[in-house]
């Protein structure tokens, strides 16, 4: 066989090779959510710069820090699915009117935003009727109960003081003061705000709420005082959520 044609048989496998490696790469991102999702690294979260940090990826794409805390293990940012576990999608409810008639499952962003930089930091807000389905955490995850939440108030010494140590520092965020928070266990609790029964939104920037799965009770903490405040919300309300580790 003469040298050039050999020469010519190489270049074709050569070709042949990278144009499969290629498509194959296509396909494999193709069928990975997180790799087309607007969200993924535009967060300007001030994260603890001393605690590691895990990763876990919800059944939108969504791709989110983990933090342990004791013995739980916690998201160390506020869900922002548009799915739930099983694929089906979340009604996003921008009309005050409908928010506030609503007996099922439903998620908005804080003012109707379409902001990705917003929705990436702050997440979502859902009422209690998503967190109910039982399927808006990732698997292997869940939506914390109540009992969970005090697991983690009372490691960190209390309800008097584990607002501070829950939140992020300084004011990026964060309303003035904001002068006594250390998130010095990584949580990064943000001030995603909330939005009303009856629809309007409210405390953007000055509260952090987040659901339970016991009974509409929720967790609360503030810009200006270092407590952490226990709630029975209505369940129309549309509030933050954080996933703990199953």
């Amino acid at each position: 066989m003469k040298r050039t044609t050999v020469l010519s048989i190489l270049s074709l496998l050569t070709l042949y090779t990278i144009v499969f490696c290629c498509n194959s790469c296509k396909k494999s991102d193709d069928n990975d959510p997180s790799s087309n999702n607007l969200t993924n690294g535009k967060t300007t979260a001030v994260f603890n710069p001393s605690v590691n940090y895990g990763t876990m990826t919800d059944q939108d794409g969504n791709v989110y820090k983990t933090v342990i805390i004791g013995t739980q293990t916690w998201m160390a940012e506020n869900l922002r699915t548009t799915k739930y576990n099983d694929g089906t999608a979340i009604p996003n409810i921008t009309n005050d009117t409908e928010w506030g008639n609503l007996t099922t499952g439903a998620y908005c962003n804080y003012k109707n935003t379409v902001s990705i930089d917003t929705i990436a930091t702050y997440g979502r807000l859902y009422n209690w009727y998503a967190v109910n389905t039982g399927k808006l955490a990732p698997a292997g995850w869940h939506v914390p109960t109540n009992d969970e939440w005090t697991q983690l108030t009372d490691y960190l010494g209390g309800l008097s003081v584990a607002g501070d140590k829950l939140k992020e520092i300084g004011t990026m965020h964060w309303k003035n003061p904001n002068a006594g928070a250390t998130n010095e266990v990584g949580f990064t609790a943000l001030p995603g705000g909330s939005r009303l029964d009856y629809g309007p939104f409210s405390n953007f920037g000055f509260f952090g709420n987040w659901w339970s799965t016991t009974g509409g009770a929720s967790r609360h903490v503030y810009y200006n005082v270092s407590y952490v405040n226990c709630y029975t919300s209505n369940k129309l309300m549309g509030l933050s959520v954080r996933c703990i580790k199953d």
